[in-house]
């Protein structure tokens, strides 16, 4: 989707604000959906472009963006102080000096914005727009600035809410604020913007008025209003919330997956799932986790950062923490946490265990009530254990140790120290039985209770 040297493309991504709406210490941009900070989505959405530049403006807690930019490529401008989309626009022409293609101006708190759409934008200048801007028709058009043009999309008026008549308000085309035009066109329309308004601010839309009355033509292209919804406020955070992961099962299910309740699957962004996947009621997915074909995830897991084979059984009520390895066929069931271990092919813990920094050879069985002891206040430990191995029930496991293949722990055992290859190992109290015991001991309580009561 690049374009060539000669109509590259520079994103400029308005960050400045101070969302005091959002009540809170982190930056609103910052704020994530599906596990990925709003401003990471949209840069995400534009790398298809190939940006040859990505300028962050920031303001207001801008420390909190730039640590957060680290190693992405984007660079940072300061709007110091903030008079406006406008005029945090200009502040990104230092960093785009000796450019000359197109620059697009958008926001950071509006993560949907597609690369396709830009492109649309950029092709309207292909087309011998001077300015191109995005539109949209919200279900409730409110309190947007309205776009006035005609049928071919050529804008003739950009008007505030405010400041438009009855007959401008009843349009349904809103402006979005996504922006394209030229670098010579865009540094000179935005330093020619005036302030002469209500706020005193220098408005982003007046770079569109200013190209209309120099007699450039100025087009409009339409999008969804879901791809350009602002997130301001926590409500409208969940609300984008709600709206991603709609699409995210729309597309496991498109992809071959079965939801069997869909709306209580919660995905990350980077989810990956295979075909012919079930997954069962409120099942919570965190990020880096990669599930192959012909697994099922059963209700109530929590899965972060794991790695499911093909054909694994997983839950319910499972956890699989991040380092989790389920290699194909494992089986992972009720209760059971696994943290940092790799399960063999076939390798099965059905029920109320806790395996962390561990390797389960193929085949092997952990049972109910095992765990695997792994820290000592200071370390962590590894605990190995072989192909076709058996684990009791109840086991402790007490790391570092190794249980060889094919071996046997029988049920209730404390075991810390290796266990050879075949070997059957027994860490058991010897059984004390004393026969009768409990019958004189029923016998005298019976009689000291009734005594009581007659005193």
């Amino acid at each position: 989707m690049a374009r060539g040297m000669s109509n590259a493309i520079a994103a400029v991504i308005l960050a400045a604000g101070k969302g005091t709406r959002m009540k809170s210490d982190l930056h609103k941009v910052l704020h994530p959906i599906a596990g990925r900070p709003m401003l990471m989505h949209l840069l995400g959405g534009l790398a298809g472009l190939a940006p040859a530049a990505t300028v962050v403006v920031v303001g207001d807690k801008r420390e909190q963006v730039e640590a957060a930019l680290a190693g992405t490529g984007a660079v940072v401008a300061v709007q110091e102080p903030q008079l406006g989309t406008a005029h945090a626009a200009l502040q990104a022409k230092d960093s785009l000096a000796g450019f000359d293609g197109i620059v697009l101006v958008c926001f950071g708190d509006c993560p949907m914005l597609t690369a396709a759409t830009v492109l649309r934008l950029c092709g309207a200048l292909d087309e011998g727009a001077a300015v191109a801007v995005l539109g949209f028709r919200p279900t409730d058009a409110a309190a947007y600035g309205r776009i006035i043009a005609d049928a071919d999309g050529t804008v003739r008026k950009m008007v505030e809410y405010k400041d438009a008549s009855d007959a401008e308000r009843a349009v349904d085309l809103c402006n979005s604020g996504v922006i394209v035009a030229n670098a010579a066109d865009m540094w000179r329309l935005l330093e020619a913007v005036g302030n002469d308004n209500a706020q005193g601010e220098y408005y982003l839309p007046d770079v569109a008025t200013g190209a209309i009355g120099e007699g450039k033509r100025v087009r409009v292209i339409e999008t969804s209003a879901a791809e350009v919804a602002g997130i301001n406020s926590r409500a409208e955070l969940a609300a984008a919330e709600a709206q991603w992961q709609a699409f995210k099962r729309e597309e496991a299910m498109a992809g071959g997956a079965s939801l069997r309740a869909p709306e209580t699957v919660w995905f990350s962004w980077d989810t990956e799932i295979g075909r012919d996947v079930t997954v069962e009621p409120n099942v919570v997915f965190g990020p880096g986790v990669r599930v192959a074909d012909g697994a099922t995830i059963r209700a109530f897991s929590h899965i972060e950062g794991a790695s499911i084979g093909a054909g694994c059984e997983v839950g319910p009520y499972a956890r699989l923490r991040p380092g989790a390895v389920l290699e194909d066929k494992a089986k992972v069931g009720n209760f059971v946490e696994v943290k940092k271990a790799v399960l063999g092919k076939g390798a099965k813990a059905n029920h109320l265990s806790y395996i962390g920094d561990a390797t389960v050879g193929a085949g092997a069985n952990i049972g109910a009530g095992t765990i695997t002891c792994n820290y000592d206040g200071y370390f962590k430990y590894q605990t190995v254990i072989g192909e076709r191995a058996f684990i009791g029930s109840n086991s402790a496991l007490v790391a570092p140790v190794k249980i060889g293949a094919d071996a046997i722990v029988g049920a209730g055992s404390t075991v810390t120290r290796d266990v050879m290859d075949g070997e059957l190992r027994l860490v058991r109290a010897e059984q004390s039985v004393k026969p009768g015991w409990a019958d004189r001991f029923h016998d005298a309580m019976r009689k000291k209770k009734a005594a009581e009561k007659k005193a």
